[in-house]
């Protein structure tokens, strides 16, 4: 899914350490259509492929998201309207072995469990960019710190399979 790349290579240069983005896809042609002003707001290349493309998607970001305490409550909170084709989020995780993953579960304090997790130096983060199409699609694409280069972003239709799955219940 081009549209997940591309969010992907826009977080990339916005940098690390970036709020959770929530986007709705929608099918540029479609969207022009219906909204012909939109077209200020689009790249060449995007203009260029709706012109040759009906089913190119493009991303608009969702602002004002709610204050949550996860990434799960948020998603489980969003339904999207039917002229929705899609949806995706970039958001960002904390790898760690499974040895200091136990470590941290058994430290009750959250300050202390977050220094703790922050001080480790066998943590890697990574940047998870996932989107579903309506029509059953996904696509993720996965981005550590310690190997922040385009050559080495990995990507996969069921990467994230939990995010993956909670992602198409907002478009049920």
């Amino acid at each position: 899914m081009r549209v997940v790349a591309q969010l992907e290579e826009h977080a990339a240069r916005a940098g690390w350490d970036a709020p959770v983005g929530v986007f709705a896809l929608v099918r540029t042609a479609a969207a022009l259509q219906e909204d012909p002003a939109l077209a200020r707001m689009l790249d060449d290349a995007a203009l260029a492929e709706a012109r040759t493309d009906p089913e190119a998607l493009c991303a608009i970001e969702q602002g004002d998201l709610p204050p949550v305490d996860s990434l799960e409550e948020l998603l489980a909170g969003i339904t999207w309207p039917d002229e929705v084709d899609g949806t995706a989020v970039v958001t960002e995780r904390m790898l760690l072995p499974t040895e200091a993953e136990q470590e941290a579960a058994a430290i009750t304090d959250p300050q202390e469990r977050s220094a703790y997790l922050l001080a480790r130096p066998d943590r890697d983060d990574v940047r998870i960019v996932a989107g579903v199409l309506r029509s059953g699609e996904s696509w993720c694409a996965l981005r550590t710190r310690s190997h922040d280069s385009a050559s080495e972003v990995a990507g996969g239709a069921e990467l994230v399979p939990g995010l993956v799955e909670a992602l198409r219940r907002t478009l049920q």
